[in-house]
């Protein structure tokens, strides 16, 4: 009790400046990443890219008119079709005289059940494509396991980039037997904020490499948006010892916020405690707060706790809704059809706390009602999760359950 009085009065200041000022959840935002030294860009085109799809046709589209270089930043790549594909994409470009570097997690590559092996990875150095492994695990092992690299980002000649849930991997389009429909988002970025995203692959890049890529040919200027189009943009990134606190510092901060609504898609919802204070101030603040979590998942510890934690927001005030034509692996915020976030990593300690993530806080109020669109969609692919659900659940289910979210600061 006395922790929660402490939160609420450190957090009285905050909806008292906002009350006086009567300032929109945006502009409150902007302000807030603006002292927090995160920098906002204005000169940018925003596409969403809805499902893997779309994400991979302009991908490729756009590594086709490469001049200069590809960046990859990926949890990893699978060894199927997709990557194939790509990796023979990627040659063709190195033959016409493009530079490419790929970076993926270690852990990540061995997480999937069809990973690069050296004899893959040989094969793609062999046609020219700079690949690299992210902390290659070594002994001793439990050194390697803490801060792993989830991003997913990829930057075009510096002009274009691209991040958001979605990885290479075939199942992303095709599905998965035993989960069906994988459902996710990504968006493409042209413009000024295309630069953070080249900042955060060669910081890693060379760290791991020793390398010192950089210079005026990796951050051309970028093109003038036509003004009708242009979308003000935050990138906002963690990196673990340097911004650890970051993202969920900004996910707090836009839910406090919030005036009217906020709307939540995350695969592998167990908020952390700042978070999960800053969910509940809204819905005492009488902000109506909607939440979408997969009943399905490809992990099988986790959805046991998610549903665990969402159940003890729904008994405060939430609305859940459980995804149920397929896996949702999309990790987007929606507040006030004002702004949405957009990006890697997802609500649980292990993207808060240990990895490398990186989200795009877009402040638009389109691309944030084409989000909240798909989101109802989605809602109509869902079950509710209500006091009847909850009570169907058996009563070992709830104890797993119950036991699973004790390990929320270490999932």
């Amino acid at each position: 009790m006395r922790k929660y009085l402490i939160s609420i009065v450190l957090l009285l200041p905050f909806w008292l400046f906002a009350q006086e000022a009567n300032l929109a959840s945006d502009t409150l935002v902007i302000d807030a990443f603006t002292k927090d030294n995160i920098p906002i860009t204005h000169n940018n085109k925003i596409k969403l890219l809805p499902g893997a799809k779309e994400k991979f046709e302009d991908l490729f589209a756009a590594i086709k008119e490469a001049k200069h270089h590809v960046h990859l930043e990926y949890f990893n790549f699978r060894n199927d079709s997709i990557a194939t594909e790509l990796f023979n994409l990627l040659a063709q470009k190195v033959e016409e005289g493009v530079e490419v570097r790929a970076l993926f997690d270690a852990f990540g590559n061995l997480s999937n059940n069809q990973p690069l092996k050296k004899r893959h990875i040989k094969k793609i150095r062999s046609t020219g494509v700079e690949i690299v492994k992210f902390d290659p695990i070594r002994f001793p092992y439990i050194n390697h396991i803490i801060h792993r690299d989830h991003r997913k980002i990829v930057v075009v000649d510096g002009k274009i980039g691209y991040t958001g849930g979605i990885n290479i991997a075939d199942y992303y389009i095709n599905g998965l037997e035993d989960i069906g429909e994988w459902r996710d988002f990504h968006i493409r970025i042209d413009g000024s904020a295309v630069k953070y995203l080249q900042k955060i692959f060669l910081t890693i890049w060379n760290k791991e490499t020793k390398q010192h890529i950089g210079g005026p040919l990796y951050f051309p200027n970028p093109e003038t948006i036509a003004e009708e189009q242009r979308v003000t943009l935050a990138i906002v990134d963690r990196e673990p010892k340097v911004t650890p606190k970051s993202i969920r510092k900004a996910y707090s901060t836009s839910i406090l916020a919030a005036e009217n609504k906020i709307q939540i898609v995350n695969p592998y919802f167990l908020p952390t405690r700042s978070v999960k204070k800053a969910i509940h101030q809204a819905i005492k603040k009488g902000t109506e707060i909607e939440i979408i979590i997969p009943l399905k998942s490809d992990i099988p510890f986790t959805p046991a706790a998610s549903l665990y934690a969402a159940n003890k927001l729904r008994k405060k005030g939430a609305n859940v809704y459980l995804y149920n034509e397929g896996f949702h692996h999309a990790k987007v915020m929606m507040v006030d059809d004002r702004f949405c976030t957009v990006g890697t990593a997802n609500l649980d300690s292990r993207s808060l706390r240990y990895d490398y993530e990186t989200n795009a806080f877009i402040f638009n109020n389109k691309i944030t009602k084409d989000l909240s669109n798909l989101f109802e969609e989605d809602k109509t692919k869902s079950v509710p999760l209500d006091s009847q659900f909850w009570k169907s659940r058996t009563g070992w289910q709830k104890f797993v359950g119950w036991f699973a979210h004790l390990f929320t600061p270490f999932l």
